[in-house]
């Protein structure tokens, strides 16, 4: 008998420098490899966040005592005897680049858990791995497992120094207590005790299914191919994760801040309207999401509305719920010691009045002027509104840096 196909319940993003393995892990985790752009093959980066899921298990025969799987079988003891399904899970593959942080910042405000995977044959820490720490602190990650990847191209010396630098980087930190799994993901050692890891330290938080229902996009697509007959056209498909309460198919639902009206110079931004055609998770179709794991939300929208990610970044509700959309944003905030990403250890200045930021809010990203600093508070004018779903929405506050957006600070939208 199969596993049972079930909606992931928690999302694990991973996160780390560039070329450190992320992908490679994902899939020696899940088996897909979720590079799937021709421009990120071609450059052999993530650009956009990629999806994929994996169900985990036991087996039953093994001698092992925690014998974790990723399959219905065991490559260990090779029983017949299928494994004990234990849960399914939905992992981000994070961009490492820093160019691509705004990206990367997208995501953690869907995640429940984080892997932050660190080569183990490079200087530790890179800039991008200090960077994708603090972002995840910043946003509010608190499950976070580090990887210590590529382990068969050093000695046992080696992984042992860098486990040591590993520690003391964490010491002190909302990470100190983080578990360090050693693997090599391109020959899938040690991808057992990582699953056990992932089973045992990133669990589903609790969840309310009677809040306000909020799904945050991070992609949008049409998902008709060039010459289909207008009458088989299928509507906009719309991806992301659900944060609070639930969503069923024939829901009536709004998208916020909406689609983008220039009328005699003057900028503003429609909610669109359209009802829930279909959910699925992966190949799983289902008539109710809830928080945890990545969903398609298939809609009757004009799919031209809908592709090239059009609607990433976009808050969707109920069509009757109550979610402003403000076009300035008052911020507590507080800054960073040191701008984050840089080689060198650089000093984060005070934030001045009439200064351009970028804005990471949920997985919206935009730019804004500041028009009024306090020292604990200040105040942004932003050239895209953003939809503010609750009294506890962070913010990721990033400066430009040496003609780079570098991450200075965080903060939390007072409404």
């Amino acid at each position: 008998m199969p596993w049972p196909k079930v909606q992931p319940d928690v999302n694990i993003g991973v996160v780390g420098h560039v070329d450190h393995g992320k992908t490679t892990l994902v899939q020696a985790l899940t088996g897909i490899w979720t590079s799937k752009h021709s421009e990120e093959l071609k450059r052999g980066m993530t650009i956009k966040l990629g999806y994929a899921e994996a169900s985990f298990g036991r087996c039953k025969s093994c001698k092992e005592p925690d014998a974790y799987v990723n399959e219905e079988s065991c490559r260990q003891c090779g029983s017949d005897e299928e494994p004990e399904f234990i849960r399914r899970v939905s992992f981000l593959d994070a961009p490492g680049h820093e160019v691509l942080m705004a990206t990367m910042l997208s995501g953690t405000a869907i995640l429940d858990g984080a892997i932050l995977v660190v080569a183990a044959n490079e200087p530790f820490p890179q800039p991008q791995t200090r960077e994708h720490f603090y972002a995840l602190g910043i946003i509010g990650v608190k499950n976070l497992i580090i990887v210590q990847n590529k382990i068969d191209v050093i000695t046992k010396e080696q992984a042992i120094e860098q486990y040591r630098q590993i520690r003391e980087f964490v010491k002190g930190t909302w990470a100190e207590n983080a578990p360090v799994v050693p693997v090599s993901a391109l020959h899938k050692v040690n991808i057992d005790a990582l699953i056990q890891t992932i089973l045992n330290h990133i669990k589903p938080p609790q969840r309310d299914p009677s809040k306000t229902p909020v799904l945050l996009a991070i992609r949008s697509f049409d998902v008709n191919k060039p010459g289909t007959p207008f009458n088989e056209l299928k509507g906009g498909v719309i991806g992301g994760s659900v944060v609070q309460g639930l969503f069923r198919v024939g829901d009536e639902i709004k998208i916020l801040p909406g689609i983008r009206i220039e009328s005699r110079g003057k900028v503003s931004y429609e909610p669109l309207y359209t009802t829930v055609s279909s959910l699925r998770f992966g190949d799983l179709e289902v008539k109710e999401a809830r928080p945890g794991g990545l969903v398609a939300m298939g809609t009757y929208l004009d799919p031209s509305v809908t592709k090239a990610d059009s609607l990433a970044g976009s808050v969707i509700t109920t069509a009757k719920s109550d979610v402003p959309v403000l076009w300035q944003v008052r911020i507590a905030y507080n800054l960073l010691e040191r701008v984050v990403g840089s080689q060198q250890l650089v000093k984060v200045e005070p934030i001045r009045n009439k200064e351009s930021l970028m804005l990471t809010v949920g997985s919206s990203t935009t730019l804004g002027t500041v028009v009024s600093v306090k020292s604990d508070e200040i105040e942004v004018e932003l050239r895209r509104p953003v939809a503010i779903w609750s009294n506890d929405v962070r913010v990721a506050i990033s400066r430009q840096i040496g003609g780079r957006w570098r991450l200075v600070g965080w903060g939390q939208v007072k409404i």
